[in-house]
This record gives structure tokens, C-alpha cells and sequence, in this order.
């Protein structure tokens, strides 16, 4: 079933993912998610920092071959792959989610976010930025957000 979702797998490169990791500040009592997780490789980098480290992949064999990679990196205990989409998912618990999204998929997921995650949460995007959200800091295409609190009168 590879290759048959809207959003197309891409592995972050290793100088990415090593600048995503480092600003995403994680350690010990950080609980962080990956969507669109792919082969799990940020999700190993956040667990290696000590943080508990989800990944949601709906592709079922990448998935599957992410858990291996957990495996093989012996971090089951810090490392998860839930195969579901994150459309489904709820990040409420979340400190910090990482994502290399889509232009495409960018405005929902700013809604989704701004939503679900607590103030605070740090929301880290490789290269594509969020329509509505102004980041907080960048490096190169690396994108950092925080959470705010957004005032109950922006709605009325």
C-alpha cells in the first residue's frame, strides 16, 4: 500500500533532522510526535534524547518498518508508531510534534493544532510554514512555532 496517500514519503536529511532535534529542545520528561512519520527515523532522534517519542504513520508497511527500526535501536520503551492517520489523532498531551509536511495540508493542520496542542507546545515544521502562524525562530527551512494562548475574545 506505499506511495497511495496524498502526502508523499520524504526522509528528512540527516543535517535536517539533526537541526529539527536541537530545536525542538527535547530530553527526559518530554513526550513529542512525529506525523507523517514515515520509516521513524525523527521519532528514533527524539527518543535518543530521552523524550517519549510517538510517531503516527498511516502507510502500513512503513509503519511496520519503523517498529523494526525501534527495535533495532533497542528504544521500545521510549519509541511508538501508532499506523493511524493523524487526521485521527489527538496531540493534546503533546510538548513538542515535529512534522515535513505539505503546502497543501499546512492551513488544516495550523487548525488542528491550534485546537488540540497546550500552550506552550513547541511545533517544529521542516520547510513548509504555517499560512497564519508567525514562527518564533527558524534555521535555514527548519521552522519553530509555540503554542500561545489565544485570548477567548479572537473568536467573538
Amino acid at each position: 500500500m506505499s506511495g497511495t496517500y496524498d502526502i508523499p514519503f520524504v526522509p528528512s536529511s540527516d543535517e535536517r533532522l539533526r537541526k529539527m532535534i536541537e530545536l525542538t529542545g527535547v530530553g527526559p520528561g518530554i513526550k513529542a510526535a512525529d506525523i507523517g512519520s514515515g520509516d521513524g527515523k525523527v521519532v528514533i532522534a527524539l527518543a535518543k534524547q530521552g523524550a517519549e517519542a510517538h510517531g503516527y504513520e498511516i502507510d502500513y508497511e512503513r509503519a511496520q518498518k519503523s517498529i523494526e527500526n525501534i527495535k533495532k535501536e533497542r528504544l521500545e520503551k521510549r519509541a511508538f508508531i501508532h499506523n493511524m492517520n493523524f487526521w485521527d489523532a489527538e496531540f493534546s498531551d503533546y510538548d513538542v510534534l515535529t512534522i515535513y509536511g505539505i503546502t497543501s495540508i499546512m492551513k488544516r493542520l495550523e487548525e488542528k493544532l491550534l485546537k488540540e496542542m497546550k500552550p506552550g507546545a513547541i511545533i517544529v515544521s521542516n520547510y513548509f510554514t504555517f499560512p497564519n502562524w508567525q514562527h518564533e525562530t527558524k534555521d535555514g527551512m527548519i521552522y519553530v512555532y509555540r503554542q500561545k494562548i489565544i485570548p477567548v475574545y479572537a473568536f467573538t
